[in-house]
């Protein structure tokens, strides 16, 4: 594995709670180092991190302090 992708996963928690579970990606990030971006984007799509997931969970967490609120009054 080339020492930048090694960086990557060693710096980010969530990289490292994947391949924990999901070690099949060891393998294939050694054998080809140009599937990191798909690694990427399966780290995120498991794990919500986008800002449009970010964005959807504070919204929600905006309605239901709303609903909240008007059950209190």
């Amino acid at each position: 594995m080339i020492l930048p992708i090694q960086f990557a996963l060693k710096q980010n928690q969530d990289y490292k709670r994947y391949l924990r579970t999901h070690s099949e990606w060891y393998k294939e990030l050694n054998r080809n180092a140009s599937s990191f971006s798909l690694f990427e984007k399966e780290v995120k799509d498991t794990y919500h991190l986008y800002i449009s997931d970010r964005i959807e969970k504070t919204l929600n967490t905006i309605d239901f302090i709303t609903a909240l609120m008007s059950t209190l009054k």
